[in-house]
This record gives structure tokens, C-alpha cells and sequence, in this order.
């Protein structure tokens, strides 16, 4: 890509190097203030975020673990009822709650502050498109943060859970009682939800990868068997080991791969009509 962006300060042709660093510090800046600032409001509200949103998932009364436990009533089976049993977190070390309540802080503002960190990086990268690619590429940032916030409910709502009541009833001898502390669970919780959230992006990556002409729809049509592959051992990885909490992850993660293709075959064919434009209009150019 070509820094042929906006011109300097005082109109004088192409922005230098330099220029664009500046340009791209400020649009930085930018975005960590508005990770703190919605950072100290996560802060602030330090009752909501923990009671209503940190702590929820384990209780029993949580909107996933009531669903299931009623399911489970109508099919007359115990196993999809989870977190029917509430337990406590425990705290070990004496600034524990204090770094604790810092570190959800900062996971929280990041979170929120998503949008504006893309519209900042948009509008850092927005001059370089042509018109017709900033055309194509409109809503770019509404479509990539609603993604976002999608997969992080999908974590939060569908994973953590599951995954919550998988590894607190895990045992390998009756006579090991399960303590869990409080940071262990956080860092559970944070990880599947961003780890979700990111992967949900799969759609704007295929977009812009494709735009810049390192894959095709071909190449994904080619490594569809081996996405899969990958799909099922990420699955593996950010969920419990049981069949249910690995299928509800990959079947979103298989659609959002053919979305994908979707889109990249759209870009392409995009890319194939200004190509044979560009060509015709040279073509019947003055002899």
C-alpha cells in the first residue's frame, strides 16, 4: 500500500514518513483515552460490574444455567443442568481484591472502548483507499464492532458457563476440595470472552485480506479441510473437553468461514470489474 495519504500541514504535496507517525500517534492516543476513560467508569462502578456481570455466570438463577436446567426437566436428564450449585471465591493474597478490581478495569474499558479503537485505526488508514474502495468499505467499523460484541456475548452467555461449571466440578479424588480463586476465575472468564470476540472477526479479516490480495476465495475453498481442522482444536482449546461446549463453538466459527468466502468472492469479483474498466478506458484512450 502506497502512503500517497493526506497532504502536510501546510498543503505542500505528500505527507512524509514522519508525518505519518505523528499522524498515527495522536490516533493512538486517542484510543487509550478512551480505554481509561471508560476504564475509570468500570472503576466506578465496581458493584454492577462484579454482582451483575463478573460473578453471574456461576450463579444458578445466570439466564444460561436456568435455560439449560429447564431444558434438562423436559428431557428427564441431569447432565445439561450446570452451576445448579453455588460456590464461593476465595481471595489469597492482601492487595488480591484491590489488583483484581484494577485488572477487570482494564479488560472492561477495552471491551467498550472497541469501537473507538477501530473507527481510530479507520480513519488512520481511510485516506489511502480510493473512492470506490472507501465506498465498498463503508461500515466497515460498525459491522466489525457489532461482530465483536457478538462474540463476546457468545462467550460470555454460551461458553463461560459451560465451561465454569466443567472446571469447578472436575475432580480427581473426593478427597481434593476445590477452592477457586478469584483471579483464576477471572482470567477464565476474560480470555474466553476476547478470545471469542476476536475470532467472530474472521468476516473483516477475510474482507481486507482478500482486498490486499493475499487470499482468494480458491485458497479457502482449498484449505476448507484444513480450517476445520484448526477450527476444532481452537475449540478444543478455549472450551471444556466435552462434545456439547466444542460444537457450539465450532458450528458458529464453520459459518463465519463460509461468510468468509462469501466475502472474498465478492472483493474479488469487485476487483475484476475496476481491473476490465481501468483496461477499457485505456483501451479506447485517444490513438
Amino acid at each position: 500500500m502506497a502512503f500517497n495519504w493526506k497532504k502536510g500541514k501546510k498543503g505542500e504535496g505528500e505527507m512524509s514518513f514522519l508525518e505519518h507517525l505523528e499522524e498515527l500517534r495522536w490516533h493512538i492516543i486517542r484510543s487509550v483515552l478512551a480505554i481509561l476513560i471508560l476504564m475509570i467508569g468500570a472503576f466506578v462502578f465496581k458493584n454492577f460490574i462484579f454482582d451483575k456481570i463478573i460473578l453471574a455466570p456461576k450463579e444458578p438463577d445466570f439466564f444460561t444455567n436456568r435455560i439449560l436446567c429447564r431444558l434438562s426437566e423436559i428431557l428427564n436428564t441431569s447432565i445439561l443442568c450446570i452451576n445448579s450449585k453455588p460456590f464461593n471465591l476465595i481471595n489469597i493474597k492482601m492487595a488480591g481484591q484491590l489488583t483484581t478490581h484494577i485488572a477487570v478495569s482494564m479488560v472492561a474499558g477495552l471491551i467498550l472502548a472497541f469501537p473507538v479503537i477501530i473507527w481510530e485505526f479507520w480513519k488512520f488508514f481511510k485516506p489511502a483507499l480510493l473512492e470506490n474502495e472507501k465506498q465498498h468499505a463503508r461500515g466497515a467499523v460498525l459491522a466489525a464492532s457489532l461482530l465483536f460484541f457478538t462474540g463476546v456475548l457468545f462467550g460470555y452467555y454460551l461458553l463461560a458457563p459451560l465451561s465454569v461449571h466443567f472446571l469447578t466440578s472436575y475432580e480427581i479424588s473426593s478427597d481434593v476440595t476445590n477452592q477457586i480463586n478469584i483471579r483464576s476465575y477471572i482470567g477464565t472468564l476474560s480470555s474466553i470472552c476476547l478470545a471469542t470476540g476476536l475470532i467472530f472477526e474472521l468476516p473483516i479479516l477475510a474482507f481486507f485480506l482478500t482486498k490486499i490480495g493475499i487470499i482468494t476465495p480458491s485458497f479457502l475453498k482449498k484449505y476448507r479441510k484444513h480450517a476445520i481442522l484448526i477450527i476444532v482444536i481452537l475449540a478444543a482449546i478455549i472450551t471444556p473437553p466435552d462434545v456439547f461446549s466444542q460444537a457450539l463453538v465450532c458450528i458458529p466459527l464453520l459459518f463465519l468461514y463460509e461468510v468468509g468466502i462469501i466475502i472474498s468472492k465478492r472483493v474479488m469479483k469487485q476487483n475484476e470489474k475496476r481491473r476490465e474498466e481501468f483496461m477499457n478506458e485505456g483501451s479506447s484512450g485517444p490513438e
